[in-house]
């Protein structure tokens, strides 16, 4: 299969995976043949790549993250949470306070059994193939992506179930803020940025006496918009004042939101957002985090088109891990863009004279970060 922009796709082109709704149904399966019509609804939705099935490409595999009942389980449990907070003032009146913490710890659990049968796993696009509400796929993508790093970082299972958690829930507060203005398509009056602001202050206010939901986990929804110079919203505290899991939650949800589609602004790719977070380094997030976050994300992920310093057009076929830089890339074509008969894989860490020049988006091609 191979990863296929949007804009790029084409009716008689056939699904490589599924795409779910929100509430983790499958809504479209491997093997169905896209139409315009289907194309334009993908795109109307949110969905910014599509994986295609391709001769050439047939073998390969993209790992999941997660498995299709763990994701299900968790976006149901999320969006109930969610849906749960928004109606609070009314469950408020009726007695019946919406306690999440017992179902978010289950969930979490799901999460972690997943993550931990592959320790050594890249931080992987999740974003490509689900149709749903954006709050609620960024949550999952937050606490995934969140939790792999703590693995990485050596944190206990306890440590790994409290930032999983922050991670879950960093932007409940957002249940709190009009949908008017959480949903706005443009840019927000400063009124409304300051409201927006309060999802912060809010999502705490919300957690701090949860039952099952660790005190350290409210804080982070507190703090995750908090930058080491003091620059973060809502307390402008800096350096130490920021507990290290708000740092790794701030690192990720920038990165997820970079890397989403939004009404107003097309999704980036890995290697577009990585740079971005690094022009912060030292600023806004701690160089250390964001070096094993560097290490941890899948720069150019299994399926992407790219094109050579040779002329030349291929497609990642598969991750160094040891040096995510230089993937393993299937070639397609020769110099002047005619297809091989043979396409051949190519080790771009054993190959050094070769590089990636250009990824292909659809509309345009962006060159690399080359840092």
């Amino acid at each position: 299969m191979r990863m296929m922009p949007i804009s790029l796709s084409r009716p008689g082109m056939k699904l490589a995976k599924k795409i779910y709704s929100d509430d983790g149904i499958v809504l479209l399966a491997e093997g169905v043949e896209l139409t315009a019509s289907l194309i334009r609804r993908l795109g109307e939705c949110g969905i910014s790549f599509l994986y295609i099935q391709d001769a050439k490409t047939e073998d390969l595999v993209i790992p999941e993250l997660l498995t299709d009942e763990t994701q299900r389980r968790t976006i149901q449990a999320i969006r109930s949470a969610f849906r749960d907070f928004i109606d609070l003032p009314h469950k408020r009146k009726s007695g019946n306070y919406p306690y999440v913490g017992h179902k978010m710890r289950q969930v979490m659990q799901l999460i972690m059994d997943d993550l931990s049968r592959s320790q050594d796993a890249m931080i992987m696009l999740m974003n490509l193939h689900t149709v749903d509400h954006y709050l609620y796929k960024h949550s999952l993508n937050v606490c995934v992506y969140t939790t792999l790093l703590g693995m990485a970082r050596g944190y206990t299972h306890e440590q790994l179930v409290t930032l999983g958690l922050g991670a879950l829930l960093h932007d409940i507060g957002k249940t709190q803020i009009s949908m008017q203005v959480l949903l706005k398509p443009g840019a927000l009056t400063a009124y409304e940025f300051d409201e927006m602001k309060r999802h912060t202050e809010r999502g705490y206010y919300l957690l701090k006496d949860e039952p099952n939901i660790p005190l350290l986990a409210a804080h982070c929804a507190y703090q995750h918009h908090e930058r080491i110079n003091g620059s973060g919203y809502p307390r402008g505290i800096k350096g130490d004042e920021i507990h290290d899991y708000a740092k790794w939650i701030g690192i990720v949800d920038s990165y997820d939101a970079m890397t989403s589609h939004r009404v107003y602004r097309n999704a980036m790719l890995p290697h577009q957002a990585v740079e971005a977070l690094y022009s912060g380094s030292d600023i806004l997030y701690d160089t250390s985090m964001l070096q094993l976050f560097r290490d941890k994300v899948a720069i150019y992920p299994i399926g992407l088109t790219v094109k050579l310093n040779t002329g030349q057009s291929a497609v990642v076929s598969d991750i160094n891990s040891t040096c995510v830089h230089r993937p393993v890339i299937r070639v397609l074509t020769d110099e002047y863009g005619m297809e091989l008969k043979s396409p051949f894989d190519m080790d771009l860490s054993k190959n050094l004279n070769v590089l990636i020049s250009k990824i292909e988006l659809g509309t345009e091609e962006i060159s690399p970060i080359t840092a």
